[in-house]
């Protein structure tokens, strides 16, 4: 108990610290924020604590809207993801999307195989593992696991992507205001985010969105 204590003082005076500073160096940086926001990019992620996006992009508070899982993944029938991309796309009006993916990924690590995670994470990451059963090839080919898994969190990324392109919201966007859709790895060994190939051209994933499941 005193460990966990211990942590939640250490962010409490963080952003004691964080506070101080900010508006020692603009007054006025609080007040603006207060005011609304009105983020260009929407930013889906993973929870994973090394990648803080705001800190990897070298952002302020108010340039990223942001949604983060496990394993970054987009599911057709997820309402949290629906929400927050009909949020940032139809009301917000981001100019992009950005689905991030990243090396040594637990998600993506537990997707090549099929141990038992408990059923919510186990029902979590099934698209992945279906993911990975249909390259098993590609992936068998690969020399390690951890290439595998970088692998497998790439295809992760084209298929929220593929999943992301059926959502209605995105779809009308796209078509009348040009907002685009992205994949990234961020290399955490490195530090480093790797812009991914456009995936308009590849085929959809499994279970696209569709106006009767919302």
């Amino acid at each position: 108990m005193a460990t966990a204590m211990d942590a939640l003082d250490r962010i409490v005076e963080g952003n004691r610290i964080y506070a101080q500073k900010t508006a020692a160096k603009d007054p006025n940086a609080f007040l603006e924020l207060s005011k609304g926001q009105a983020p260009e990019i929407l930013w889906i992620g993973c929870a994973d604590s090394r990648i803080p996006e705001t800190t990897i992009c070298h952002s302020r508070p108010g340039e990223l809207f942001v949604h983060r899982n496990i394993a970054n993944c987009v599911h057709a029938d997820d309402m949290n993801a629906a929400s927050v991309v009909e949020y940032a796309v139809a009301h917000l009006k981001v100019k992009r999307i950005v689905v991030c993916g990243h090396s040594k990924c637990g998600g993506a690590i537990a997707s090549l195989g099929d141990a038992d995670l408990g059923t919510t994470l186990n029902t979590w990451l099934h698209p992945a593992r279906e993911l990975r059963r249909r390259h098993k090839a590609e992936l068998d080919a690969l020399p390690d696991d951890d290439v595998r898994a970088l692998r497998l969190a790439e295809l992760n990324v084209h298929q929220s992507i593929d999943v992301l392109r059926q959502h209605p919201a995105v779809k009308k966007a796209v078509g009348d205001r040009g907002l685009t859709v992205h994949g990234l790895i961020y290399d955490i060994g490195a530090g480093q985010l790797r812009l991914l190939e456009d995936a308009a051209a590849r085929g959809k994933g499994n279970g696209l969105w569709s106006p009767n499941r919302h």
